[in-house]
């Protein structure tokens, strides 16, 4: 082979050699361009973004044992409760989990009612703003309400059960109609004509708004 042919065929060989290098970095360029694909771990929920159960009054959306797995067990669910303005979250207790409640932004009016060493009943009347926790005992009768006519008010709630509400939760509305009218009548001693008014549904009101 002549000196130019050596040459040559030592040029396109180099030629070849690089391009074929250059290819290579490009493909493996591309690849590490692309995006890693990503999964949700199974200890994250999109509290936030979850699908809202709606009222006429706010809205409520809650990771529990149901929708998110790994709580099966834990003794532990929570919930975003927003309220609009003049919202009420119904009042209920929980007959075997206790609440802590706390105020992302707003200002909420409280009442908690239970027992007591002593054997009386005490009612506290509250309120509770922004930065704040609320504790309310298992079993104590509670409930608490959007202060402010004009702004909302969101509350994490957190529950020492995985269930999910309304399971762990009793209402006065279900609870008033669970009772024959005649009965009412004679524990709060007034006609029963005064619980004429009162509609018969047992269905859960969980979040309203004053009238």
């Amino acid at each position: 082979m002549s000196e130019i042919s050596r040459r040559g065929a030592l040029g396109a060989g180099a030629g070849i050699a690089a391009a074929t290098a250059l290819g290579a970095t490009g493909t493996a360029g591309a690849s590490s361009a692309e995006p890693a694909k990503t999964t949700t771990p199974p200890y994250v929920f999109p509290l936030v973004k979850s699908a809202p159960v709606v009222h006429d009054g706010g809205t409520l959306r809650g990771a529990h044992e149901k929708n998110f797995p790994v709580l099966a067990g834990q003794q532990g669910s929570v919930y975003l409760v927003h309220l609009d303005p003049g919202g009420v979250r119904e009042p209920h207790w929980h007959p075997s989990a206790w609440e802590l409640s706390y105020i992302i932004s707003g200002k909420a009016d409280w009442s908690i009612l239970g027992t007591h060493e002593d054997g009386s009943y005490h009612n506290q009347v509250f309120s509770a703003s922004t930065g704040e926790l609320v504790f309310a005992p298992q079993g104590f009768f509670h409930y608490f309400a959007n202060a402010s006519t004009t702004e909302g008010l969101d509350v994490l709630v957190m529950f020492n059960t995985s269930t999910g509400e309304p399971n762990d939760d009793i209402g006065i509305v279900g609870t008033l109609n669970s009772l024959p009218r005649e009965i009412l009548a004679a524990s709060f001693g007034v006609p029963v004509s005064a619980f004429a008014a009162i509609p018969k549904d047992l269905k859960p009101v969980v979040i309203t708004r004053r009238r």
